[in-house]
């Protein structure tokens, strides 16, 4: 059965199979789980209407958990229906203009509608639930982020993560260092955003970073085996959750400040550095899902 998202009256019904225009859902009643396929045009990344549709479904499923009658949901799984892109990061486009025209009242209200969708997502939406990230491919910048934003990273082999930012003189500012030195350590989380580098979910997995790795194609079986296991001992891995969550909290307050941090330094990007931002939206937009463009990380591309 599947979940339409209405962005119009910011809620979810339960109907046929239908999508929304970047986001589709579609929950899995015998698991408890709601599954969100992302396909933002016309680039696969975090668009406003992207952004947008996550809070329309994030704030459904928390009225939704109000309501009686409504079917639960346990887990929240971020995915994408892009072949070989989980998402490419941030509008680069809309950041490109914002900057040049120096208008910091858009590109903080954006970066506030980033860390919106990431906040929740790291907290379960305030609920007794498991957000998964689902990486089937190339996850740059932003997407990096929203994935390290969930509770559980499963990536498939080959998959590509990185976090760019640094080769525009910029750094990620929706949750990259608050979520990583969370998995790693501040060190260590500092090295990985200034490296610039895009990493195979191989290498995460080492790190610590990627929970859980699939081979091509068997990432939503795995999210599955995942599902199945934490159903089975609800407490034991519920409890962890909120140890977790209580040891070394995310708030919102970390994240806005941050976030307004990057729309500061973003504001002072020169011409040179805003040159090389396109470059890195010219790949971003060969890597559109109508374009048959498959090659090279947007990162490598860039440097070139």
């Amino acid at each position: 059965m599947s979940a339409i998202v209405n962005a119009n009256t910011a809620t979810l019904s339960l109907a046929g199979r239908q999508s929304g225009t970047h986001l589709s859902t579609e929950l899995d009643a015998s698991t408890s789980a709601l599954w969100c396929f992302m396909h933002a045009t016309p680039r696969p990344c975090f668009s406003s209407a992207l952004l947008a549709e996550c809070r329309t479904v994030q704030r459904s499923v928390v009225q939704g958990s109000h309501d009686p009658h409504a079917p639960p949901i346990e887990f929240l799984v971020l995915a994408s229906s892009v072949p070989g892109v989980f998402n490419l990061g941030g509008d680069l486009s809309l950041f490109m203009h914002l900057i040049q025209e120096q208008d910091r009242v858009a590109l903080a209200a954006y970066a506030r509608a980033c860390i919106e969708v990431s906040y929740h997502q790291s907290i379960g939406l305030g609920l007794p639930l498991t957000t998964i990230a689902l990486v089937q491919g190339d996850a740059l910048g932003g997407g990096f982020e929203a994935a390290l934003a969930c509770h559980l990273i499963v990536a498939e082999r080959g998959a590509q993560l990185g976090l760019p930012e640094v080769l525009f003189n910029l750094f990620p500012g929706m949750g990259a260092f608050t979520f990583l030195s969370r998995r790693l350590d501040a060190v260590r989380a500092e090295r990985l955003i200034l490296s610039g580098r895009v990493y195979r979910a191989e290498e995460l997995h080492e790190m610590g970073v990627v929970d859980e790795l699939a081979e091509p194609g068997d990432g939503a079986a795995v999210v599955a085996e995942v599902i199945e296991r934490r159903r089975r001992r609800p407490l034991a891995y519920g409890a962890m959750r909120q140890v977790r969550q209580q040891h070394h909290p995310v708030t919102y307050d970390e994240l806005l400040s941050i976030a307004e941090l990057w729309v500061d330094k973003a504001l002072q990007l020169s011409p040179k550095d805003l040159r090389t931002m396109n470059r890195l939206f010219r790949a971003q937009s060969l890597r559109a899902p109508t374009s048959e463009y498959a090659a090279e990380p947007m990162a490598a591309q860039a440097a070139g």
